[in-house]
């Protein structure tokens, strides 16, 4: 029988199929008693006789007696209920991480909500402030941008929250834990690649760089270029959106220069894809012409063709991970660190590789 099938009460079970509309004034009734002595003997708080309580649980037990569910929410204000916060519902990444926090919560009877934030502050929020008014006793949050707004409305929560950034105040006073990997290395990782074959004109296609997500991933393709001795042509840098069309669009005006680049690393998988149906339009050769590298390792990269040379972020284990320290937090037990960071993996397939 599944957990949530069964109910206790002071030694009488009762399951699911035994539970009709009888309340505590009903039993009370019956017995003879007052409403909150049948209160006291079912919850078992306060004192009740227990000649007078086992008459209450046999009489509960006779009338089908089960607790208002959403009374005792209130009144323990518990919901079993977990908020996962992304910003897209379409990108396969959030399906894999949204695997590994199921095989968590299910494990110890929680539910799942997900929370479309549509890559808007405004949107977080609201998410934030559902957690407030306890639709949910914790919340996984994913954000582009985590700054000032969204964090302090986190920090002033009571309910525990685990991002997938990396973030510290400047005050050091967080309340909140976080589990990422590390995309900065991810992005230098998939440039050095094109760097050690001989590829010295790169471009870069990553999100807005104002944001904290967009900003660490170019910071990766940057530093790549000047730990070699490249230069960081401003022309060979775009920003986008993480979506196909995003990145096709981005680089049919990147291939359209007189000094295109001799290969790309885009941000993420998706906008990937987009770079290699703009460079097939554009009769070039992948990777002959142009080789191409994405992040997040998706199903699909193995897919294409040719197939996609990618940095695996393992967003699945994210979610395992993230589900499993927000389950701690809910139970109490102790927890040293706030930060569970994950290394990336560079995953060489045949978009990237020139042979000669």
């Amino acid at each position: 029988m599944k957990p949530w099938n069964r109910l206790r009460i002071e030694g009488a079970a009762f399951t699911e199929g035994q539970m009709d509309k009888h309340t505590i004034y009903h039993i009370a009734e019956r017995v003879g008693v007052s409403p909150s002595t049948v209160s006291r003997a079912l919850s078992g708080r306060g004192y009740c006789g227990e000649k007078t309580k086992s008459k209450i649980i046999a009489a509960a037990k006779e009338m089908n007696y089960a607790p208002d569910s959403a009374a005792k929410m209130l009144k323990m204000r518990q919901t079993n209920k977990i908020i996962f916060a992304v910003p897209d519902i379409c990108n396969p990444f959030y399906f894999d991480m949204i695997n590994g926090i199921n095989q968590v919560l299910e494990e110890h009877g929680y539910l799942l909500i997900l929370f479309y934030t549509k890559h808007s502050l405004k949107e977080e929020l609201k998410a934030i402030q559902n957690l407030k008014e306890k639709v949910a006793d914790g919340m996984i949050m994913v954000s582009f941008n985590f700054g000032e707004e969204n964090i302090r409305a986190i920090n002033a929560l009571r309910a525990p929250v685990v991002l997938t950034n990396k973030y510290v105040s400047p005050e050091g006073r967080d309340r909140f834990d976080y589990v990422y990997v590390d995309t900065y290395t991810g992005i230098k990782l998939a440039t050095e690649h094109l760097i050690k074959q001989g590829i010295e004109k790169i471009g870069y296609i990553g999100g807005n760089l104002g944001e904290q997500t967009g900003y660490q991933r170019f910071c990766g393709y940057r530093d790549a270029l000047l730990d070699s001795n490249l230069p960081l042509v401003d022309g060979l840098v775009a920003e986008s959106n993480y979506t196909e069309s995003g990145g096709y669009l981005t680089a049919n005006s990147m291939l359209e220069r007189n000094d295109r680049p001799q290969g790309i690393v885009a941000a993420n998988d998706l906008m990937a894809i987009g770079v290699m149906k703009a460079c097939e339009e554009a009769g070039l050769r992948i990777p002959d012409d142009i080789a191409i590298v994405g992040m997040d390792n998706l199903d699909i990269a193995s897919r294409v063709h040719p197939k996609l040379t990618s940095v695996s972020l393992m967003q699945e284990e994210i979610g395992r991970r993230a589900a499993q320290v927000l389950i701690d937090r809910l139970q109490g037990k102790p927890r040293s660190e706030g930060e569970t960071k994950l290394l990336p993996r560079l995953v060489v397939r045949d978009s990237s590789i020139r042979l000669g």
